[in-house]
């Protein structure tokens, strides 16, 4: 593992670019940019389209390692390039910023309250091939949507088995238990979600760590003693719905917790827009959920 990247993730001041929208979340981060569905008639094109947006991201000049600690990537874009550059090469060698793929293949329908992953059917092939890329770690996501201790207990234990392949495989995992911020017993799952985090944690085998990505949480401050287990290298928080004023607002109330914000971090981002008004835009977003990663 890269101890240069593993540093940065430790210690770095700035926050995570969550670019990692798939199949069923492209069409409407498309469409926030301007792109309508009747502009692509198969995913292979969705897929360019997808591309040239991010990488039009990735390549402004206001992107960098200076504000942006690293970046989530789409399995798809491990494989392309940015400027002529493969992509994870470009974001470590030319802007300094960590990358991590998603690895998770969509959601499962809702049962016991909760959104368990599909089962993954090509992890290994997959880190592998993250692996040779020199990728440092993968992203995987489920959903909480009710304080249902069975659910979060399926949830926590899906995390964590998967958590435990990837950190074989050489890769630091990203696990992302999402409470949905529209539950109404958000609290209690919460509570429940943290307990059995701390309990696997527990299990993590010594010198081994992950990292947490956590909805932001009801309580100010309510995952401050996970930031400090010696399991965990760092705490990072998702946007999940709110608007980046109200994400960015929520999260300066909680001091250590660094975004990983997706659709938040490119909202306002529009295809019309010339270079410097996309790059002015896409510079205000960045500076506001620096500004409040560092609280």
């Amino acid at each position: 593992m890269n101890e240069a990247q593993r540093s940065t993730m430790a210690t770095g001041r700035g926050f995570i670019a969550a670019l990692d929208q798939s199949g069923g979340s492209t069409p409407k981060a498309l469409g926030l940019y301007g792109i309508e569905e009747s502009e692509y008639s198969s995913d292979e094109q969705m897929f360019d389209l997808m591309h040239e947006f991010r990488s039009r991201i990735v390549a402004s000049p206001v992107f960098g390692g200076d504000r942006i600690l690293a970046a989530i990537l789409f399995e798809q874009t491990m494989n392309r390039d940015v400027d002529g550059v493969n992509s994870v090469r470009y974001l470590w060698e030319r802007k300094h910023v960590v990358p991590f793929v998603k690895v998770d293949e969509g959601l499962a329908q809702e049962a016991d309250g909760v959104q368990l992953m599909k089962p993954f059917t090509r992890i290994d092939d997959l880190l592998e091939r993250a692996v040779a890329r020199q990728v440092f770690g993968t992203k995987m996501r489920s959903v909480v949507k009710h304080a249902d201790a069975a659910g979060i207990t399926a949830v926590l234990d899906q995390q964590f088995m998967y958590a435990g392949r990837i950190l074989d495989a050489g890769l630091l995992p990203i696990v992302e238990p999402e409470v949905d911020i529209h539950a109404e017993d958000k609290p209690d799952a919460e509570t429940l979600l943290k307990s059995g985090i701390v309990e696997r944690l527990d299990a993590v085998p010594e010198g081994r760590q992950v990292m947490l990505k956590l909805s932001i949480p009801t309580v100010d401050g309510f995952y401050s003693d996970l930031m400090t287990h010696p399991k965990v290298l760092r705490v990072v928080a998702l946007s999940g719905g709110y608007s980046r004023d109200e994400a960015d607002r929520l999260l300066a109330r909680n001091p250590g917790l660094i975004a990983s914000f997706s659709r938040a971090l490119t909202e306002g981002l529009r295809r019309d827009q010339t270079d410097a008004e996309f790059d002015e835009v896409l510079d205000k977003s960045i500076a506001s959920i620096y500004e409040a990663s560092l609280t």
